[in-house]
């Protein structure tokens, strides 16, 4: 099938200019809801640079250009070493530990607690028009670029309709414009290698990670060094080694030597398809990481050695505490918003603070290094990115509306469904016109983000059992996803936010209670398994028609008990259910897209006052936990 290229998306965007115009899309929105803004404190985004060089960190945006929602989790389980340690301690009781009050934005940015009336307050966060502001400001603050660096942690290409269509060049334009220095990658390898190495030219920065290795027999293959030289070498940095691209890079920030090292996500091989990057190999490789800082600490003679890492925070901690020489992980994958870093002392005997930014574009983190006669002082803050208390940066709101007018066309790919056909509704709209339609009310706050069920999740796995008429739906428990609030439009763009990847084909197949209660368990471990190194990172797969109890400080194989069907049939091991997913890993299934079947489902399923209602919510019953601090408010409604 036809691929869309960086060449033929930029193409096709010039030729949109004209009929773009100068709309300031962003801005007909904000005024369009209306909502009732508080006022910003007086000097909340100065931050005066303490020492010589500033570090300034996004991660996990998730293809988020515009303006968000974001509930922050009120159920974040901790077990094994991080039990009661941040980030795993929700609401109240995180406010308490950073020391933070219990009403204003950092209440509404860091915490779930009253998000309904917050949010009616607050406003969205994030979009990269006022981040763009923001970082310009932090900047200025510094005494200009030069004193800075600006990392981001992955997750940046997937995660919206546009990031998909374009596949990924709408986000590598946008990074260039924020003024992304450096970036690692997870999600960006779920378009296909040649798509990867095509974004990573594109992109102004540098692309680093020391745990990605191409693949012994690809060293070999004609296919693959044809592919490498028609990149002008990229996807081979290092043949010796087997490095795909530079495990670290050196720069000179406020006239210190910093040396940032690249560690994709571990753990891509195992959660996402390897036929998009059948030449890479992935892997934590602990050791590999330690002895590249020994070497960078012994001929570098670096001023700073700092880790942008997307192994999630828990096993950031870990990997700090057995790697001595890192001043300070840059964390993602896990979508933690910490106001503060964890201090870590690591087997060497040195400081490491890690960090962790959250997700959508909502906060950037903000490090100063003071260095000077051998020692190194950092200070760190995370500020929150309230969207009306910052103006729209005027170059990246026209980029923004440009794009957004791009034309859908034929050679869009959304699937890898040999029989898929591009929705010949969607030919001849601009992506803007097609992401604003307005599906259905909603009749309560849609969020996804949390260990269980969310509300969003429940829309989903609805809309898969509506579509197979299936007893029971898997939805897998990522940690994207843009929230909706009560008595909002849910707009295809919502829905995309949910939905958007390069696999999104649907299926449905036979199961029997057995298996079901093992891919449960199983799943469970993945999550709740003391050892960090052995969790993957994600949250519970959300599952629809059917209850469970779960027992996250039990043993594999022990955690799940009382699983039932919404009609109070108890799961037998030997009889079969009609089971219905999409997403899945190893195989390529026939089903339609997952955004084309939750838009069908929400029209159907819709009342007549448009509203869209949730008759039942399959959250589990969770036992065991009564004193986690990383559970909060979980058999009610949070808003």
């Amino acid at each position: 099938m036809p691929t869309m290229d960086k060449r033929t998306f930029l193409k096709i965007l010039a030729a949109g200019t004209a009929s773009a115009g100068s709309l300031p899309w962003i801005m007909h929105q904000a005024q369009a809801e209306n909502i009732k803004q508080a006022s910003m404190p007086e000097g909340y985004y100065s931050i005066p640079k303490k020492g010589q060089a500033r570090i300034l960190h996004t991660t996990d945006v998730h293809g988020q250009l515009l303006p968000v929602y974001f509930r922050e989790p009120n159920v974040n389980l901790g077990v094994g070493p991080a039990l009661g340690r941040p980030p795993h301690i929700v609401g109240k009781k995180l406010l308490e530990k950073m020391e933070l009050p219990l009403d204003g934005p950092e209440a509404y940015a860091y915490t779930y607690l009253d998000f309904y009336n917050a949010a009616k307050k607050y406003g969205k966060t994030g979009g990269y028009s006022h981040l763009k502001t923001l970082l310009d400001s932090l900047r200025k603050d510094a005494g200009g670029k030069d004193n800075t660096i600006t990392l981001d942690g992955g997750d940046l290409w997937q995660g919206s309709g546009t990031s998909l269509w374009t596949r990924g060049v709408d986000m590598v334009e946008a990074s260039n414009i924020l003024g992304v220095d450096v970036m690692i990658g997870h999600w960006e390898f779920t378009y296909n290698e040649a798509e990867v190495l095509s974004n990573v030219a594109l992109f102004k920065g540098d692309f680093i990670g020391q745990n990605v290795r191409v693949k012994e027999d690809s060293l070999m293959d004609d296919a693959y060094a044809e592919l490498v030289e028609e990149n002008d070498g990229r996807g081979l940095y290092d043949e010796d080694e087997g490095y795909a691209f530079q495990p670290y890079v050196m720069k000179e920030v406020g006239g210190k030597r910093i040396a940032v090292v690249g560690q994709a996500f571990p753990r891509t091989a195992n959660a996402n398809p390897p036929e998009f990057f059948p030449d890479w190999s992935f892997g934590l490789r602990e050791e590999d990481m330690a002895n590249l800082v020994k070497k960078i600490r012994s001929e570098e003679k670096p001023d700073a050695v700092v880790m942008l890492s997307h192994n999630g925070m828990d096993v950031d901690i870990k990997m700090a505490e057995n790697v001595g020489g890192i001043d300070a992980i840059f964390g993602g994958h896990t979508h933690d918003g910490m106001p503060k870093p964890i201090e870590v002392t690591s087997k060497g005997g040195n400081k490491t603070l890690v960090t962790n930014a959250g997700s959508n574009g909502k906060f950037v983190g903000v490090m100063d290094f003071d260095i000077s006669d051998g020692k190194t002082n950092m200070h760190y803050h995370m500020k929150p990115v309230i969207t009306n208390w910052l103006p729209a940066d005027k170059e990246m709101e026209a980029y923004l509306s440009q794009m957004r007018n791009t034309k859908y066309d034929e050679n869009i790919v959304e699937a890898r469904n040999e029989n898929f056909k591009v929705n010949k509704d969607r030919l001849g709209k601009t992506y803007d016109e097609i992401l604003t339609e307005k599906l259905a009310i909603a009749d309560r706050t849609l969020y996804r983000r949390g260990n269980f069920m969310g509300t969003w999740d429940q829309v989903l796995c609805n809309a898969l059992r509506h579509e197979y008429k299936a007893d029971i739906s898997f939805s897998a428990g990522v940690r994207w996803g843009t929230s909706t609030l009560k008595g909002d439009w849910i707009t295809m763009e919502d829905v995309m936010t949910q939905c958007s990847m390069t696999y999104a084909e649907t299926y449905s197949n036979e199961i029997t209670g057995k298996a079901l209660l093992e891919t449960l368990e199983q799943i469970a471990d993945n999550l709740f398994d003391p050892d960090p190194y052995l969790q993957s990172g994600g949250d519970m797969v959300r599952v629809g028609g059917l209850d469970y109890t779960i027992d996250p400080s039990k043993k594999l194989y022990e955690r799940i008990t009382d699983a039932r069907l919404d009609n109070g049939e108890k799961i037998e091991p030997d009889k079969s259910y009609k089971l219905a997913g999409w997403a899945t890993v190893n195989r390529t299934p026939e089903g339609r897209l997952m955004w084309d079947v939750v838009r069908d489902y929400i029209l159907a399923a819709k009342g007549k006052d448009d509203r869209l209602n949730l008759p039942k919510m399959n959250r589990p019953k969770i036992v065991g936990m009564n004193d986690n601090p990383g559970l909060a408010d979980y058999a009610g409604e949070t808003g």
